[in-house]
Formats: C-alpha cells, structure tokens, sequence
C-alpha cells in the first residue's frame, strides 16, 4: 500500500473543490517510502491506527458518545486536582503580587495551549486519539514516540502515585476523627501504607470499566466532588478569616530556604494545572463527521467544554489560594483542609470528597 501524505493546504482545497479536491491533493503528494520514520507530517499510519481504533474498540475511542457536557467534566476531573489545596502554601514564597500574577498567567497559558492541542486533534479526517501520535505527525513516528511517552509517563504516573498518597492521607484523617476513641487517642494503629493499599485494591476494581466514556458516572463525580471540597476551603477559610499574628512576608527567612521555597512553589502551580495529559484522550470521545466546511467537527463541542471547565478552574484554584492565603498566611500548611482543623465534620466530609475525587481522576489518567 503506497504511503499517504496528507500535509495539504486550504487553498489547494478549495482550487480541487470540497472532500474530493482534498483527497486528489492528498493522493498527488503521496511518497512511495514515506517519512513516518524521520520526518513528521505524514498521516498512513494514523489512518491505520483509526482502523485498528474501529474494529477492535480500543478503551480510548469505544462508544465515542461523547458531547461538550462531557468535555467539560472529564477535564474538571483530569485538571482539579487534590493539589489546588497546596495553592495557599505555593503563596507563602510568593506573596500576594507574584503568586496572583503567576497563577493568573498559568491560567491564561494553559488554555491557550489547550485550545491548539483541540485544534489539531483531526487533520485531513484523521484523528489524533492520543497524545503520542500528535507528537509522532509533528516529529516523526520514532522520534515523536521516544519524546511524547516517556515525558507523558512521567507526568502520569507522578499524578498517579499523589494521588494514591492524597486519597491515603484523607482515608487516615478520616478514620482518626471517625474511630470511637478519637478524642482520647485511643484508635486502633493503621498507618498510611496500609490506606494506600486500601486506595490501591479499590482502583483494582474501577480499572475494570470497559471504556473512556463507560467511566462517565465516575468522572462526573469525581468533577463535582472536585469543586466540593473547593468550595468547602473556600468557605471555611473566608469564614475564619485573617488569624491572629498572620504575616504575609518572608521575613526571618535565609536567602536559600526563600529560594528553595520560591521554586517548590513553581512546581505545585505547575502541577496543579498538569491536566493536558489526557486532552486528546478526552476529544477522542466526542463522535466526528469530518466535511470539507467542518474539517475538525469535534473542536467546536471540545473547546466549548474546556471553557466551561477553565471557568470552574478558576473559581476553584483562585478561590482556595486567595482565601486560605489570606486567612493562614506564612503558616498555611500543605494542605489547607488540615490547617483549617475545625470543624471536624466539614473537614471529614470534604476528605470524603477529596477520597472520590482521586479515585476518578485516578482512573482518567491511566486510560
């Protein structure tokens, strides 16, 4: 089978005249070896990997159903991690100038770059269903291969192990305020391994759903549950208010603790809006008719939900790092729910939440 190129230009479109001018073009500049092993920009073996995608219902691209509501909370999902609640603590090395500038940039720069991951999901009817074969297009089967999976590996299974940690944390809190002898110490020993585990056996059995869109229920919980605890931060940390003897300074810092603190800091940003990870993953499900006026039909419902989620974003991370910074200041802990401490129950139900959370953003990262 003679190797396709597919790299066309709208002008030669339009001069050979809707889907069958594309297609001449396409045949016309097809090469007898290709450049899938060097070079990017050829297609054939995207087109084979949608084929295999369609016959053998990949988890990826089965029952691709998929609308913009979906977008929107598949994406809350992969991108609202337990992470938002370090927000505050990112602010302590910050300071109210650079740590509003830099999350308001991270924000603006993620979405920016999203929209154009959405914007080449289909190229010339073929579908980029995963983020190594975008990579592979660009730079070449093997190169665009060995670049995109190991960093996107890296990122995912990162996210992975937090989250294994963050859920195990929050089922400890949880069983330590909920056991009959909490208020005198009395509990019975169950360290953090053990919740990991706990956690772990649990993913075990949610792994066993089918598909990406058969894990829709789970995603749409885990969005809402997301914005819950959010919301709880937010609330309880605007209720309490500025606490006695809260400074907002770095003062009594050494030079290397600030610097340190100012790059870990930078980090815990970036990594709470780690969540492009999956984006072609989430587009693939959204069912496609490409035309010669709509060559990207799934970018329109796409981009449509990842506003709708950026909004929310930014209530959630805006929200929780403001108020817990400004309540806590310099003492605002890693995680703003156990700084919070009281009351006990609303902090047990918003680890609760942050427990459902995790297990499907869990779940959504691993397909």
């Amino acid at each position: 089978m003679a190797l396709v190129n597919d790299h066309v230009t709208d002008a030669s479109e339009k001069k050979l005249g809707g889907e069958a001018g594309s297609a001449a073009v396409a045949r016309s500049t097809g090469s007898a070896h290709g450049r899938g092993h060097g070079q990017g920009g050829n297609l054939d073996f995207i087109t084979k990997n949608n084929e295999i995608d369609t016959e053998y219902q990949l988890p990826v691209t089965a029952d691709a159903k998929a609308t913009w509501v979906h977008a929107a909370f598949h994406n809350i999902t992969a991108m609202v991690g337990a992470g938002v609640l370090g927000l505050p603590s990112a602010m302590v090395y910050l300071g109210w100038p650079a740590g509003v500038t830099i999350m308001t940039l991270s924000w603006i720069a993620t979405l920016y770059t999203l929209y154009q991951m959405c914007a080449l999901h289909e190229v010339a009817g073929r579908r980029f269903n995963r983020y190594h074969e975008l990579g592979q297009y660009a730079m070449g089967r093997r190169a665009g291969l060995w670049t995109v999976i190991p960093c996107q590996l890296i990122v995912m299974i990162g996210l992975d192990i937090v989250y294994c940690v963050t859920a195990g944390k929050s089922m400890q809190f949880l069983y330590h305020h909920t056991c009959s002898g909490w208020r005198q110490g009395t509990c019975a020993p169950f360290g953090l391994s053990a919740w990991i585990v706990v956690f772990a056996a649990i993913q075990m059995i949610l792994s066993m759903t089918p598909n990406f869109h058969k894990l829709s229920a789970i995603s749409l919980l885990a969005a809402i549950m997301s914005i819950g605890y959010s919301t709880i931060a937010i609330g309880v940390a605007g209720h309490a208010g500025k606490q006695p003897g809260t400074e907002y300074n770095l003062d009594g810092y050494t030079r290397a603790k600030g610097v340190f603190g100012i790059m870990n800091s930078l980090g815990t940003i970036a990594f709470a809006y780690g969540g492009h990870n999956v984006v072609m993953e989430i587009q693939a499900t959204i069912p496609s008719k490409p035309t010669a006026a709509k060559p990207n039909p799934t970018c329109a419902p796409m981009m449509f939900g990842v506003t709708v989620a950026y909004l929310l974003v930014a209530y959630c991370y805006f929200g929780v790092a403001y108020t817990g910074y400004h309540a806590f200041g310099n003492n605002a802990g890693d995680q703003i729910l156990y700084s919070l401490g009281h009351p006990v129950w609303v902090v047990c139900l918003a680890s609760v939440m942050v427990i459902v959370h995790v297990c499907g953003s869990f779940q959504v990262c691993r397909l």
